[in-house]
């Protein structure tokens, strides 16, 4: 009891000075009007409680142990209802013990007793190297990806469980859901992944080919840092506590700090390839099967990601379906508004999707929900749409740059240039720091603890200010936008390199700037994969780059190249007598930091050029609807 007092005390600590934070996060003062209630209704509970069992031991295929709590229907005195149930099986690396205390509320998702109480288990695994579990922590290593398969199956097995099971859980218990899916154990009916990753290095570790220095230290740190709280179970079992905690410990030294240390010096982590292929969860995707429902969010960490995903599983006719709300990684995490979206509360649609594909119960309406449910920005109302980039209803549409512009003086945007135009981009060191993309690439962080103000959050004017700037005149009509955008520039600079910070904004006519989403593009890795892009319209509007050590190509100090920025996918509709804005800086502080062959080139002035010789736009899938 002393120990379990101890771990709490330590939990709460770790806690607050990393990423869980207490209570649901607000969406930023967004009013969101709702959209139509289905016309299913959430079954009231069958069981007055619940009770739980810890430290369960999942013995692994090479003998480690792993660790997880068990959660089952209880009666009025809290003793166990006899019976065998539905599993819902959540693997976390954040420590088991630590998500289940009341400042870790939101982080694992939705509350368990939800479900519990309407007839299903929860089992919430630590996963390998993590909590309670023995080994050595590897992030998605093919040991972990295979320990997911094998927890699976012995949740399918075990005497409370009546064979069928799911998988719930936001960020990394999210994408640990895809690859259990793909190991297609027997028993699994259904996954619901809050905000998961697709690829892994483009959607959050080197946007652009620049380190996240924002977000990535922070994880790293979280789950060290709740690795390093004494295992719960030592008070069952001293030696599996001891044993576990020294390899939890030893991870610091074996693989966390070495591989942040190689990546920020440039060296083989600082580039994509087999490592982070085996921790993309899109290299897996295709060999999913179960009905998996995704949330997605326009501010998340994995704002690009997730749709991939949605895609790949859409296109093999797995059923899918997504929302994609105005939400940063900790509010789509929570499932904060999720009910704004019209389908109801992050618990009600899980019970929902469980019931019908776990237990079999017929539900007619659920087909009316859309593939795809989402925020449209600027009118801030709720859309539908069948496929991600629908070539039936999308067109690429592309706006030419021009003018000279420079910091407080715009360039036109959807103009052709008249000449050889040419705008300037200094390198200002703070840039993006008072921004939207801040609160983004820190999952959320700096607007729970109130450390980024409205003007920042809401008004992109102050950012702006040091920006390149080009501005499309006020619309005479509605320009509705969904999915990937692709700005290509026509750069040059002194010393060959550098990197393209573009935003994407929407001007209002009082001259406030919502930021919509941004892109980032080191110039030195600005190859193109051709055969891997996204084309629309013969336009590219989702570009690939490599980022291999091989791909690194400066230019010549002054020489003008093309550019591609992926410019992450968002919806939104510029409405009339708004401008649509695209800034350009040379920075994105918190967000990215250059690694060390990176610095002495990133550090000068960029030029824009536009001329019919130049041909820098933004091209934008619009979408045809009323």
């Amino acid at each position: 009891m002393a120990l379990r007092r101890l771990t709490h005390l330590a939990t709460i600590g770790v806690l607050a000075g990393l990423l869980v934070l207490a209570g649901p996060v607000g969406l930023l003062g967004v009013p969101v009007p709702p959209a139509s209630a289905a016309s299913w209704t959430p079954r009231p509970p069958d069981y007055p409680g619940t009770a739980t069992r810890h430290d369960l031991a999942i013995p692994m295929s090479d003998g480690t142990v792993l660790r997880g709590d068990l959660t089952l229907p209880a009666d009025t005195d809290g003793a166990v209802v006899p019976g065998r149930w539905p599993v819902v099986v959540t693997i976390t690396a954040y420590n088991k013990s630590a998500q289940a205390s009341p400042a870790a509320s939101g982080l694992l998702g939705a509350q368990p007793a939800y479900l519990v109480q309407r007839g299903y288990a929860q089992l919430t695994v630590d996963a390998r190297g993590t909590g309670s579990s023995e080994g050595s922590w590897c992030a998605f290593c093919t040991r972990e990806d295979t320990d997911a398969g094998e927890i699976m199956t012995w949740a399918a097995t075990q005497s409370w469980s009546n064979g069928s099971t799911a998988m719930s859980g936001p960020s990394y218990m999210g994408i640990d859901q895809i690859f259990a899916a793909a190991t297609r154990p027997p028993g699994l009916k259904a996954i619901f992944p809050q905000v998961p990753a697709a690829d892994v290095y483009r959607d959050v570790v080197a946007s652009g080919g620049q380190v996240d220095v924002g977000f990535i230290p922070l994880w790293l740190g979280l789950v060290t840092g709740a690795g390093a709280i004494p295992p719960a179970v030592t008070a069952t079992d001293p030696r599996s506590g001891v044993t576990a905690l020294a390899q939890h410990l030893s991870t610091l030294g074996s693989f966390t700090g070495p591989m942040l240390l190689d990546a920020l010096g440039g060296r083989e982590q600082a580039y994509d390839g087999d490592f982070y292929a085996q921790r993309s969860p899109i290299n897996v995707v295709d060999r999913v099967q179960v009905p998996t429902f995704l949330v997605s969010g326009e501010y998340d960490l994995f704002q690009r990601g997730t749709p991939l995903l949605f895609e790949r599983l859409q296109q093999h006719g797995v059923p899918v379906k997504m929302v994609v709300g105005p939400w940063n990684h900790l509010q789509a995490s929570a499932g904060d508004g999720l009910a704004d979206a019209g389908h109801g509360s992050l618990e009600e649609l899980q019970l929902r999707w469980f019931d019908h594909w776990v237990k079999g119960l017929p539900d007619p309406g659920l087909d009316d929900i859309a593939p795809i449910t989402y925020f449209e920005q600027g009118t801030d109302r709720w859309r539908t749409a069948n496929r991600w980039v629908d070539q039936s209803d999308t067109r690429a549409t592309a706006l030419s740059l021009a003018g000279s512009a420079a910091p407080g003086s715009p360039g036109t945007l959807g103009t052709a240039p008249t000449g050889d135009d040419r705008a300037t981009v200094l390198p200002v060191p703070v840039a993006g720091l008072c921004s939207r993309s801040s609160d983004q690439w820190t999952a959320g962080l700096l607007s729970q603890l109130q450390l980024l103000n409205g003007a920042c959050l809401d008004d992109n004017r102050v950012n702006d200010a040091s920006a390149t700037l080009f501005e499309t005149p006020p619309m005479t009509r509605a320009l509705p936008i969904l999915g990937p955008i692709d700005a290509r520039l026509f750069v040059s600079s002194n010393t060959g390199d550098g990197m393209l910070s573009v935003g994407v904004s929407d001007v209002a006519p009082d001259g406030s700037v919502k930021r919509l989403t941004g892109g980032w593009q080191v110039i030195s890795m600005r190859s193109l994969d051709t055969a891997r892009s996204r084309y629309l319209d013969g336009r590219v509007v989702q570009p690939y780059h490599p980022f291999t050590s091989a791909s690194v190509a400066p230019a010549q100090p002054g020489q003008v190249v093309p550019v591609d920025v992926e410019v992450f996918p968002t919806g939104a509709a510029i409405q009339p007598g708004h401008r649509l804005r695209l800034s350009v800086q040379a920075f994105d502080v918190p967000h990215l930091a250059p690694t060390l062959p990176q610095a002495p080139g990133v550090l000068t002035a960029l030029t824009v050029h536009s001329s019919t010789a130049f041909p820098s736009s933004l091209v934008l899938p619009t979408r045809d609807r009323p």
